[in-house]
């Protein structure tokens, strides 16, 4: 299970620059958080300081009953083998193989055997859709499956409490589709506190259970999805709209005599550029995939909603309401559909299996060929060898080809 995360009072500064200043939060354990804010705001500052990478100036981060910004290193080290990261570039050795980088943290940090070790990297391989590139340098790939190959480096000890730096940067619309529904769940198999680093809207509205958002060195707010995403506070409104007519500007601190300026084009109706979509209405948080267990969080969270919902505008309270109507319906929905597929694999005598977690498909002895939405390459295809029953890879032309970004 995850562990709560506090943070109080924190404040940091590179020299006389001040990057953000009294931030308190509480990540919930078990939860998934998302930390938002425009470029430059501190995000990623803030990642590292939460896994003790960097010292603020005040505060404190809490993690387990440890505040590590007191902490001795020793106690520092045990604290961070909670941890899983998926920082913004990979960070993955440039020499070593990506099943080398994935087996590191193993290697480092427990006394499993080699064969061991293979299993377990594997399965995590697997689960990042990057099987048959496990041998591949970094150098070698695109930055993509760099991306990927970090996640299952992350996922690899396990971990309590999962840090994602901007994990769909670098990823196409699918592909971040994919990590998405990865990450919830894993938080449904093993109740892993979740926070997620993101310029994506999508994943801001469909992902978290709680969202934070970063703003001028300061935290503007950080509280249940729902309260942030019916905000009325313009900063707010504006970074979801992705619209450049607010407080946000090209440099963080806008000018205010473009600010005005602005403000008359607005007036005279020209647009700014943002999307028209309604934010009013609530989308459903995305669910884990059928056959996945129920995710814990969900209770936890919908009773702080609950317990906050008359302090929210009428508006705001309806949206909430109707979001959960629609969340629980689909919920029940997928309860159904993977009532529906046990019972067709025992009518079927086990022809059909269920998809392990993270895999796309599986293959059934018949058509023996499974289309894998795991790789980046345009038109892979996986194989089972009728002898080893092994997955083999099926040529298609793009063999030895390599990407450099």
């Amino acid at each position: 299970m995850g562990v709560e995360v506090s943070v109080e009072g924190l404040t940091k500064s590179f020299g006389s620059q001040n990057i953000w200043r009294d931030v308190t939060l509480t990540l919930p354990e078990g939860e998934v958080s998302a930390l938002l804010g425009p470029s430059g705001t501190g995000k990623s500052v803030f990642l590292k300081t939460l896994i003790g990478l960097l010292h603020p100036e005040q505060g404190s981060v809490i993690i387990d009953g440890t505040d590590i910004t007191k902490c001795s290193a020793k106690e520092l080290y045990e604290i961070r083998k909670l941890f899983g990261v998926l920082f913004q570039d990979g960070a993955l050795f440039g020499s070593m193989s990506l099943y080398d980088n994935i087996a590191f943290p193993l290697r480092e940090h427990t006394k499993k055997k080699e064969h061991e070790i293979r299993d377990i990297v594997m399965e995590k391989i697997d689960l990042v859709g990057l099987t048959g590139a496990e041998d591949k340098l970094p150098g070698e790939i695109s930055g993509g499956m760099r991306k990927r190959a970090g996640l299952a480096r992350a996922l690899v000890l396990d971990p309590q409490i999962i840090l994602c730096d901007e994990p769909d940067s670098g990823l196409d619309p699918v592909r971040t589709a994919y990590i998405s529904q990865l990450l919830i769940d894993i938080n449904a198999q093993i109740d892993a506190t979740i926070l997620i680093v993101t310029h994506n809207i999508n994943i801001a509205r469909t992902i978290p259970d709680n969202i934070g958002m970063l703003f001028r060195k300061e935290l503007v707010m950080f509280g249940p999805r729902e309260q942030l995403l019916t905000s009325e506070q313009p900063v707010v409104k504006q970074f979801l709209a992705g619209d450049r007519f607010g407080p946000i500007g090209m440099s963080e601190e806008k000018d205010e005599a473009v600010q005005k300026q602005e403000e008359a084009m607005q007036a005279a109706g020209i647009s700014g550029g943002g999307t028209k979509e309604d934010f009013t209405e609530i989308i459903p948080q995305v669910q884990p995939n059928p056959g996945m267990p129920e995710r814990k969080a969900v209770k936890r969270h919908r009773e702080r909603v609950m317990a906050m919902l008359h302090t929210l505008p009428p508006q705001a309270q309806e949206a909430i309401l109707r979001s959960m109507e629609e969340e629980d319906r689909i919920r029940a929905e997928s309860d159904a559909h993977a009532s529906n597929m046990a019972g067709g694999n025992a009518a079927a005598g086990g022809e059909w299996t269920a998809a392990p977690a993270g895999n796309v498909a599986v293959a059934d002895a018949k058509t023996d060929v499974i289309d894998y939405g795991g790789s980046d390459a345009p038109t892979e295809q996986w194989q089972t060898d009728p002898l080893t029953k092994r997955g083999q890879h099926a040529a298609d032309g793009n063999e030895g080809r390599t990407t450099q970004e």
